[in-house]
């Protein structure tokens, strides 16, 4: 059912899994400050939500997301109003940092062109599901600015250095094929699929262990910014955490009985 409707963002729950589409199609759901916070309040609200167990980020209309609304930010910037120059603080890492740190599965479904932070969010996802018609572009240096919406974190970790480094100076678009053969989606799939196609992974997530899904979001997280001896000791922690768990239990319970666990988050 759809829960929540604003004019910049349905939301829609199923199975588990909450829908987050952009809604601004007649914009290719560019992103003005009142999408921004939508999008911000949304996102807190499912990861905190016990009912929530996985997440899907969409578009509505051709594109995923386009970036920034610029039309929004040149009338901003001329009129001398400094926000356009804050949103990076305000809106953009806020809401990378609570997609990053979701504790549950996020899937992208990428239906259209996902440029500069619309395909920041798109790499923030733990998968992303692209449309045949769908592409990326960093387009940041086309309008002379540097990185954001985290960017320069998650990307480099998704393909490497140097496939990073080409896309965001070349700022030139890829195509979902492209971006597939360098891993940068999980799947490519037929235009009126990929919607259809990401609920189905998130509603598959969603049924399965998500304290284990959370535990290990964060285990592959910490691995990224500490050495060996340092996350050996996150592992230690978090596996004594997870099997003090119902799921645990139960799940090694079915496995020995060879029946089909059952999962409920806890």
């Amino acid at each position: 059912m759809t829960d929540a409707t604003s004019d910049v963002l349905l939301v829609h729950r199923s199975e588990g899994v909450a829908t987050l589409t952009l809604n601004r199609p007649e914009s290719m759901n560019s992103l003005s400050v009142a999408l921004k916070e939508a999008l911000l309040a949304a996102v807190r609200e499912a990861s905190a939500d016990p009912a929530v167990r996985a997440v899907v980020l969409a578009g509505n209309g051709r594109g995923f997301c386009v970036g920034q609304d610029l039309r929004e930010h040149v009338a901003l910037l001329e009129s001398g109003d400094p926000a356009p120059l804050n949103t990076v603080a305000e809106h953009y890492n806020p809401l990378i940092l609570a997609l990053a740190r979701m504790p549950k599965p996020v899937v992208a479904a990428v239906n259209g062109m996902a440029a500069g932070a619309g395909a920041g969010l798109a790499f923030a996802a733990d998968f992303r599901i692209a449309a045949q018609g769908a592409g990326f572009l960093l387009a940041f240096a086309n309008v002379g600015l540097s990185l954001d919406s985290g960017v320069s974190w998650t990307l480099p970790r998704l393909i490497g250095s140097a496939r990073a480094t080409a896309l965001a100076l070349l700022a030139e678009p890829i195509t979902a094929e492209a971006a597939l053969a360098m891993g940068l989606v999980n799947a490519v799939v037929d235009d009126e699929r990929v919607g259809d196609a990401a609920h189905e992974l998130a509603a598959r997530l969603a049924a399965g262990p998500t304290a284990a899904y959370a535990a290990i979001k964060q285990s592959i997280a910490y691995g990224a910014d500490h050495d060996l001896e340092a996350s050996l000791a996150m592992e230690d922690h978090l596996q004594a955490r997870m099997g003090a768990t119902e799921d645990h239990r139960n799940a090694t319970t079915a496995f020995v009985g060879k029946q089909r666990p059952t999962f409920t988050g806890r």
